[in-house]
C-alpha cells in the first residue's frame, strides 16, 4: 500500500480537527487520499497548519451547516464531542455514517504495522522518540501522535516506511480497536475516572489490548507485566542514569545515551522507545545516535520564552499527580532559583478524586497558582462543589508554608505573575486545557508582541 492512495474517493468531515489528535488523522487520511473538511469551536495552531497546507478549510464553531451536503460524507468525532453536537445531530437525520476517532484510528492502523504506545503517562514523547529514532535509522514512518514532533515540527506524517507508530488511548477503551503488532506500555494508573470505576476494571482493558499485539515493550514492574501472555521484552533504566541540565546519560545495550531533554521520566521513555525500535528491526546504534539530537514533543516540557523580568517558561501537558510530580523534578535539574508552577485541573471528575494527590505533586515547587478547571467534556452543574479550590487548599496543607494561589481567571494569574517572577525562576504551566495559551501570553512582552487575550481560563 506504500505507493498508493486507498482512500482516493472518500470524504471525511472531522468534529473537533483543531484538536492534536483529531488534526493528525486528517492529514493521514489526505495523504491516503481522501477529501477532507472539518470543524472546531476554536482556532488552533493545528487547524491552521492543516489550512496553510491546503489539506482542509475548517469551520469555526459548531454548525449544521457545516456537514457538506453529500450523501457519501462520513462524519468523524472526537471524544471531547457530544451526541447533541449540531453536526452530529446533521449527520444522524441525514443517515450518514458517523465514526469515533477511535474507529478511524482503527482502520488507518490496519493499513500499516504498527506500534502503539499505551500508558497514562508518557504516551507522546516515547511515540515521538520512536519517530525520531526510526527516522534517524533510516525507516522513514508514518506517525500520528498527540503532539507535535520537536525534529519533525509535526504531529502527523505519512512516510514511505512499513512503520506506522501511534498512541493508543484507554480514556475511551479506543486502544481496544487498533490493529498493533508491538504494543509498547509506559505504566497503567488509572487516570480516567468517568471511563473505569477501579483499577481493575482499568487493568482488564490494558489486558485485552496487550492479547493480539505479536510482541510488547513493558516496563518492567510486577502489574505491568502480569497484563500480557505472549512475547514481551520487559524495560527499566539502568541504575546509573546521570541527570543534569543538559539531559541525561545511561547505559542501553552496552551503549552510552545522550538524551538531550530532562527528567528521569524521559530517560526511561528512550529506553522503551529504543526496545520498541529494536523490535521493529532498526539498527540499535543508529537509534541511540539518533536519540542525541531528539527535541522533545510539544507541550512536553517545552521551553516557551522568558518573560521581561527573566524568569524561564516551560509548558507542560501533565494532568495528573504523577506527571506533575516527574515535570518538577524535571525543572530542579536545571538548578532555577525557584520552581513557579501555575496549573490548570483538567476534568471535574479527575479533580474531585486526585485532588489531594495533586496537592502533595504541586507542594514540590517553591510557589503555586492553581487556575479553575478547565472542563472539556464535563459540565460544572454535575460536579456541585468541585472546583480548583480543592487542589489550592490541598496543595497549602502540603506547602510548608510556601505560597500558593487560588486565582481562577488567567487574567487574575497574570497579574499575580507580573510582580511575581523573577530572573533565575523556572515557571512551569502545567494542564491539558487551554492553558498552552497562558504561557504564550506569559513570555509576550519580552518577545515585543504584546499581550494576547488571556481568556478566562474556562470556556
Amino acid at each position: 500500500m506504500s505507493g498508493g492512495q486507498p482512500w482516493t474517493g472518500r470524504r471525511l468531515h472531522l468534529i473537533g480537527v483543531g484538536g492534536a489528535g483529531m488534526s493528525a488523522y486528517a492529514l493521514a487520511a489526505h495523504a491516503l487520499g481522501a477529501q477532507v473538511s472539518g470543524s472546531d469551536r476554536a482556532e488552533s495552531a493545528y487547524s491552521r497548519r492543516l489550512r496553510q497546507r491546503g489539506i482542509l478549510d475548517a469551520s469555526i464553531g459548531h454548525d449544521r451547516a457545516n456537514v457538506p451536503a453529500r450523501a457519501d460524507i462520513e462524519v468523524v468525532y472526537s471524544s471531547a464531542v457530544p451526541a447533541e453536537n449540531p453536526e452530529r445531530v446533521e449527520a444522524r437525520e441525514r443517515g450518514l455514517r458517523e465514526l469515533s476517532r477511535g474507529q478511524l484510528l482503527g482502520e488507518i492502523s490496519a493499513l500499516r504495522r504498527t506500534i502503539a504506545v499505551a500508558g497514562a503517562h508518557g504516551k507522546t514523547t516515547t511515540a515521538s522518540m520512536i519517530v525520531h529514532a526510526l527516522r534517524g535509522a533510516g525507516c522513514d514512518p508514518s506517525y500520528l501522535v498527540g503532539g507535535v514532533v520537536g525534529s519533525t515540527q509535526s504531529n502527523a506524517g505519512w512516510g514511505s516506511g512499513e512503520w506506522l507508530v501511534i498512541e493508543a488511548d484507554e480514556s475511551d477503551r479506543s486502544m481496544l480497536a487498533l490493529s498493533v503488532e508491538i504494543a509498547v506500555v509506559t505504566n497503567v494508573e488509572l487516570d480516567h475516572h468517568a471511563t473505569f470505576g477501579s483499577l481493575t476494571e482499568l487493568r482488564d482493558t490494558f489486558r485485552r489490548f496487550l492479547a493480539r499485539p505479536a510482541c510488547a515493550v513493558l516496563w518492567d514492574r510486577a502489574e505491568v507485566v502480569a497484563l500480557r501472555q505472549g512475547p514481551t521484552v520487559a524495560y527499566d533504566l539502568d541504575s546509573g542514569v546521570r541527570l543534569s541540565a543538559d539531559g541525561s546519560r545511561f547505559r542501553w545495550k552496552g551503549q552510552e545515551v545522550r538524551l538531550p531533554v530532562p527528567g528521569a521520566h524521559n530517560a526511561l521513555n528512550a529506553v522503551g522507545a529504543l526496545e520498541a525500535c529494536l523490535v521493529a528491526g532498526a539498527d540499535a546504534e543508529r537509534t541511540v545516535t539518533a536519540l542525541a539530537d531528539f527535541r522533545g514533543a510539544g507541550r512536553r516540557f517545552e521551553r516557551v520564552g522568558r518573560t521581561h523580568a527573566g524568569a524561564e517558561v516551560y509548558d507542560d501537558y501533565a494532568h495528573h499527580p504523577t506527571e506533575i510530580s516527574a515535570t518538577v523534578a524535571a525543572a530542579r535539574t536545571l538548578d532555577p532559583g525557584r520552581v513557579v508552577v501555575v496549573f490548570q485541573p483538567h476534568l471535574y471528575s479527575r479533580t474531585a478524586t486526585l485532588h489531594r494527590q495533586f496537592g502533595e505533586a504541586l507542594a514540590g515547587a517553591d510557589v503555586v497558582i492553581v487556575l479553575d478547571v478547565y472542563p472539556a467534556r464535563e459540565r460544572a452543574e454535575d460536579f456541585p462543589g468541585v472546583d480548583g479550590r480543592l487542589v489550592a487548599r490541598a496543595t497549602a496543607d502540603r506547602a510548608g508554608g510556601r505560597p500558593v494561589y487560588w486565582l481562577p481567571r488567567f487574567q487574575d494569574a497574570l497579574g499575580v505573575l507580573d510582580g511575581l517572577l523573577r530572573g533565575g525562576d523556572l515557571c512551569l504551566v502545567l494542564g491539558a486545557g487551554d492553558v498552552d495559551g497562558f504561557s504564550r501570553t506569559l513570555v509576550g512582552d519580552a518577545d515585543g508582541r504584546g499581550r494576547a487575550d488571556p481568556g478566562k481560563g474556562v470556556p
